[in-house]
């Protein structure tokens, strides 16, 4: 094998974890909840066999699929963070850490101190809702709008025309390095936002400033051994870069559709890491029913794009990092299992890869292909080829 093509569906999950109800995510459903209040057109997944993971609504199994099973996530937590570096071999022994009632005054103190700016909210909430509420507050005074949500992140809001793009990525690098040690969250994240009174949007200049992966992760040993890596969407910032021999960021799921055909015409060989965030950022977060079920089928309609740029000694997998399930109460991520798809035209059809018990396992199986090892996860590579 030369290529794999691994595509991270963002918080597209596939029914709660046994511990899910310990996160307050008894129930959820990404796939399944949606699949039940609206009808889901995925003839493509459908002949990949998602329905073969597990029937949902209108997708049934199918005589002749591509290897499927799902992923557990072994780590504590379900951020994408967690996710992400979990399939790349590290498995937590706790999770990061959250801010349900904001963050301390002595990090919030410290942070406005190195900045020179004060600090706006400090408290859980939607990211747009947040600057509608706040964005004339922050236009006349120049704070920083800060906020977190269920997951491990502290985000920072400012607009474009009050306070430059660059301003607002120092002050994110200086929150990174605040939170350490108890505090270390698994993300910064700039969001930086533009418009007038009312109307206030934010922008694709997202930046996130993740805590260091510790090394010996896939990346590391694919550079290490002259295995070319190029990223597509925030693969860059969830790794910090690392291992990554050329990446491209994304302005949503059309985008990183686009560039990861692309990339497919670039690099003949080696891995391309991608990540599809609208599931997650756009739609999962929002709890856009309708969004989400149609970002769905914008992808399915472009997977026989994928499929015919595979080549001989090529395997695409197709996963998710967590849940994000839109018909629940809840905003946040939810603790699912994830699907899991590989395909290729050589890639052996109808395996049932089974329940792995880490997105770990994924990892190892493309380690294997480039010819490295991981410590965690059992490779599923022989059940491909």
């Amino acid at each position: 094998m030369r290529r794999v093509v691994w595509i991270v569906l963002d918080s597209v999950g596939i029914g709660a974890l046994p511990d899910a109800e310990a996160y307050g995510d008894a129930g959820s459903d990404t796939l399944g909840n949606i699949a039940r209040q609206r009808l889901l057109s995925l003839p493509n997944l459908a002949r990949l066999g998602l329905g073969n993971i597990r029937p949902l609504n209108g997708i049934a199994p199918v005589a002749a699929p591509a290897a499927y099973g799902k992923c557990a996530l072994a780590s504590p937590g379900k951020d994408t963070t967690t996710g992400h570096w979990e399939m790349a071999g590290i498995l937590l022994e706790k999770p990061f850490p959250l801010y349900p009632h904001g963050f301390p005054d002595e990090v919030i103190d410290e942070f406005a101190a190195r900045t020179g700016r004060g600090v706006l909210w400090n408290a859980p909430a939607s990211g747009t809702e947040i600057i509608g509420r706040l964005g004339d507050e922050h236009v006349r005074t120049g704070k920083w709008i800060v906020y977190t949500s269920a997951d491990s992140v502290f985000q920072i809001a400012a607009h474009e025309q009050v306070i430059p793009l660059e301003e607002l990525y120092r002050a994110c690098a200086a929150a990174r390095d605040i939170l350490r040690g108890p505090h270390e969250v698994g993300r910064v994240i700039a969001r930086p936002f533009t418009g007038a009174s009312g109307a206030f949007v934010r922008t694709a200049n997202r930046r996130d400033f993740a805590v260091p992966p510790p090394h010996g992760m896939l990346l590391d040993l694919l550079c290490g051994a002259g295995t070319n890596v190029h990223g597509v969407g925030k693969i860059a910032d969830i790794f910090l870069e690392r291992g990554l021999a050329t990446s491209v960021k994304t302005k949503g799921n059309d985008d990183g559709m686009r560039r990861t055909l692309e990339a497919t015409v670039a690099y003949q060989d080696g891995l391309i890491f991608v990540n599809l965030v609208d599931f997650d950022q756009a739609y999962g977060h929002r709890n856009d029913v309708e969004g989400y079920a149609s970002a769905l089928e914008a992808f399915d309609r472009w997977l026989p794009d994928l499929e015919a740029a595979l080549a001989p000694g090529d395997v695409a997998i197709l996963t998710a990092d967590h849940g994000c399930d839109p018909t629940t109460p809840s905003t946040d991520h939810s603790r699912e299992y994830v699907p899991l798809l590989a395909f290729g035209p050589e890639i052996r059809r109808g395996v049932n890869l089974g329940t792995r018990r880490s997105l770990a396992d994924i990892g190892q199986t493309v380690a294997e292909v480039f010819g490295v090892h991981l410590s965690q996860g059992s490779s599923f590579l022989g059940q491909l080829i």
